[in-house]
């Protein structure tokens, strides 16, 4: 195997037997995260926000199926509370999440936030800290001969947060980049190729996109199969109007998935962007559709249904070190780049 994977993750990792949380020093009171802490949670990273200017936020959805204690995904959190404990705000978090269905690398998540009013006094690097740390255990509690990764997202102008990981070691592995286009005007020109029809996204259609998808994403960068559990994250805020699917018939008149596009309604985000929109997270052609058009053809039919419900932008993002050139298919279809946020990662 590559990478010295003949190695278990269990000593690869290096875990340390025991990872300390931040001190008394910074004037928290320290423990994890539970379901009840999802309004502390929601809080924070609005107030947060409103410094950072960050390109994407949780949901509400999201901070409670994160706190869900029924997840099948593996978590490990930390919150500090101001006020020595439960009566107090919420100041700073750290999460620490491996999906659930790795297959071919052990990935390791780090997410979390630090009170614009408490930077600048080490929360941050300490917090930091506990999350590698945690990581660290986590991965070497799996063991199997797999490449292992310690990931985190940046946006590409929060400066300080770029030095913060770099100085922990991280390193920028992916540049992922956000654009968005107004969809009134006129329609790019897209045909539907001969055969195929375009239908709206329906729950029985569900577990077919999903195999379609880890198909169509089994040669990219980065991208595992995508479980049960981490396809429903994804999709959670899944616009069904807006999400399109190919449908191909063969000789014997079936139909199969050929392509899909997944858009979800993130309406939380919509105050902070100044306009409301459809965001297309998942964009997916199997290989034996490929070269037809269809994913242009996808994405039309995605603009011309938030258009029709009065939707003013639609937004994806694409990696810039995809080998095809996407982001310059994106800028034919008229979308312009809204910024970045950088993977980094700590390669195990």
């Amino acid at each position: 195997m590559a990478g010295g994977t003949r190695v278990p993750l269990a000593q690869r990792a290096a875990a340390p037997g025991t990872v300390p949380v931040p001190g008394a020093e910074y004037g928290l009171a320290w423990r994890e995260l539970h379901a009840d802490d999802a309004d502390a949670v929601l809080d924070l990273v609005a107030r947060a926000s409103a410094v950072d200017r960050p390109m994407a936020a949780p949901s509400p959805n999201q901070v409670t199926d994160a706190l869900d204690p029924a997840r099948a995904r593996v978590i490990s959190s930390l919150g500090g509370y101001a006020a020595g404990g439960e009566d107090g705000s919420l100041e700073a978090v750290g999460v620490v999440y491996l999906p659930a269905g790795e297959t071919d690398v052990v990935r390791a998540f780090l997410t979390g936030t630090v009170a614009p009013g408490r930077r600048g006094r080490g929360i941050g690097t300490a917090l930091l800290r506990w999350q590698v740390g945690r990581a660290r255990q986590l991965l070497a509690h799996d063991g199997r001969l797999l490449p292992g990764r310690i990931a985190t997202y940046v946006d590409e102008h929060l400066t300080d947060r770029r030095r913060l990981v770099t100085d922990a070691g991280f390193q920028p592995r992916r540049v992922y980049q956000e654009m968005r286009r107004p969809v009134d005007g006129p329609l790019p020109q897209a045909r539907l190729p001969a055969g195929m029809r375009v239908v709206d996204w329906t729950p029985d259609l569900d577990e077919d996109v999903r195999h379609a998808h880890n198909e169509a994403f089994q040669d990219h960068w980065g991208s595992q199969p995508m479980s049960h559990e981490s396809w429903r994250r994804v999709n959670r805020e899944l616009e069904p109007r807006w999400s399109k699917v190919a449908l191909a018939r063969g000789p014997d008149e079936s139909e199969e998935v050929a392509g899909y596009a997944m858009t979800s309604r993130h309406e939380h985000l919509w105050s902070q962007l100044g306009h409301t929109e459809g965001y297309t997270e998942l964009l997916g052609v199997r290989r034996p559709y490929r070269g037809r058009g269809l994913a242009r053809m996808l994405l039309v039919e995605v603009i011309a249904a938030l258009a029709e419900d009065g939707i003013e932008s639609t937004g994806l993002d694409v990696d810039t070190i995809n080998p095809s050139g996407a982001h310059l298919f994106y800028e034919r279809l008229g979308y312009e780049r809204q910024g970045a946020r950088t993977l980094y990662t700590i390669e195990i």
